[in-house]
């Protein structure tokens, strides 16, 4: 029988940020083979599956992944030798019984989920179909999203940087993501352009740190009027043509039930941060915001979703972290409108797609997302289109980078058949 698992091996890799992770091959009785590492995530929040590392401080200060490539290279191998490969459910339970734990922290989530996709790699090749097919055979390509800049605790540790951890943009008229990033990056060039202006004059707006640039504005809200002007400037009607998508992160900026906003010198309770949100909803083309508030405050969450819940996309990263039982706990509570999809944060690729189909069953959006610090993979853009998430942060200024060409690769692919999410899938539309 084709696609019966031959061998499963395990080897310490590491990621974009020079930091051990755990890479896993699934060898293939055909001789195919599927390959996948686990990324480890700069901002985690605590509900994610456990991430094991070996906590030897002389070695990546405890990061070490030995722990992860024997948990593989033992009862993961032994336990999926002579499997099917095609049954990914059966192979996804399999490792979840093999563990024995709530939070997969026996064997380690990272060593598990990069056993799962691997896997789900090599199904995709014993069946000589593309992966994305694979994964659900949906055609329709994301709505266009670009990163432009970055701030936070957890991501930026400057003095003078916003407190937001991620700022990025929908190109909300674009016909496709090349088209939508081609017309982000002449906002990101503006950025750029602001740097060098500034350059010398004591705290410069904007910086470059290893590679991207983080905002060190006024103020958070100076970050957010900047945007919007820098997209009227180019020409577009902001809300219209491009809507700002905000990574608040609010767990990293959560003490003692406050919320400290340090570029502002501002400590808010749980209802002036509501306020102040709305505010700048209102005030800016605001149509996107992630982990708005701390990642366990359910009430608050859900006073925030009834006030901007029917204009708004209410995000969950932190708040949901793809697990199928914290997102049928927040829509039965009434709480958000979306949830981030990150594999690695739940531990398989079953329960991954577990979580898309009860946001599809309820109606929220989702948005396949990457970890700081990962291997670039191809998995996850195929993921995004096999499972029809209709949005990805997926794609970075200055250079777009490989996820941009593996859309264009599937757009090739799909050719006549080929279709796009558009702004309808928002709630602001």
């Amino acid at each position: 029988m084709a696609g019966v698992i031959k061998a499963v091996r395990a080897r310490e890799v590491f990621d974009e940020k020079g930091l051990p992770t755990v890479e896993v091959d699934v060898l293939l009785d055909d001789g195919n083979i599927g390959r996948a590492a686990a990324p480890g995530g700069t901002s985690r929040g605590a509900s994610e599956a456990f991430d094991l590392r070996d906590g030897d401080k002389s070695y990546f200060n405890g990061l070490g992944v030995g722990k992860a490539i024997r948990s593989v290279s033992t009862e993961i191998a032994g336990g999926l030798k002579g499997k099917n490969a095609l049954d990914q459910e059966g192979i996804d339970r399999l490792l979840i019984e093999l563990d024995g734990t709530e939070n997969k922290s026996r064997l380690g989530s990272n060593a598990i989920v990069a056993t799962s996709l691997a896997n789900a790699k090599a199904a995709a090749k014993s069946r000589g179909i593309e992966l994305f097919e694979h994964l659900g055979d949906g055609k329709k390509m994301p709505i266009s999203m670009t990163h432009v800049m970055y701030g936070g605790p957890a991501y930026v540790d400057m003095a003078g940087t916003c407190d937001f951890q991620e700022y990025a943009l929908h190109a909300l008229s674009a016909e496709n993501c090349k088209e939508g990033f081609l017309a982000t990056l002449r906002i990101y060039k503006k950025l750029h352009e602001i740097v060098v202006k500034n350059r010398g004059f004591g705290m410069p707006r904007l910086a470059h740190l290893a590679g991207k640039i983080t905002a060190t504005f006024d103020s958070n809200e100076d970050a957010l009027s900047t945007l919007t002007e820098l997209i009227e400037d180019e020409g577009y009607v902001p809300r219209r043509d491009f809507g700002i998508y905000l990574d608040i992160a609010s767990s990293q900026l959560y003490r003692d039930g406050m919320y400290h906003l340090q570029r502002d010198g501002t400590v808010f309770s749980r209802g002036e941060m509501i306020d102040w949100l709305s505010e700048m909803c209102d005030k800016y083309p605001i149509i996107s915001m992630e982990d708005c508030l701390y990642e366990d405050d359910w009430e608050g969450w859900k006073i925030l979703t009834k006030r901007l819940g029917n204009r708004i996309q209410l995000v969950g990263d932190d708040l949901f972290v793809t697990n199928p039982r914290r997102l049928e706990k927040g829509i039965e509570t009434g709480v958000a409108n979306a949830t981030v999809i990150k594999p690695n944060q739940v531990g398989t690729l079953t329960e991954t797609i577990e979580t898309i189909r009860i946001a599809r069953t309820a109606g929220y959006g989702t948005i396949i997302s990457g970890r700081s610090g990962q291997l670039w993979d191809p998995f996850l853009v195929h993921l995004c289109v096999g499972q029809i998430l209709g949005q990805g942060k997926l794609i970075k200024c200055p250079i777009g980078g490989p996820n941009l060409n593996e859309l264009t690769r599937i757009e090739d692919c799909l050719g006549d058949s080929v279709e796009y999410a558009d702004r309808s899938i928002l709630p602001t539309s």
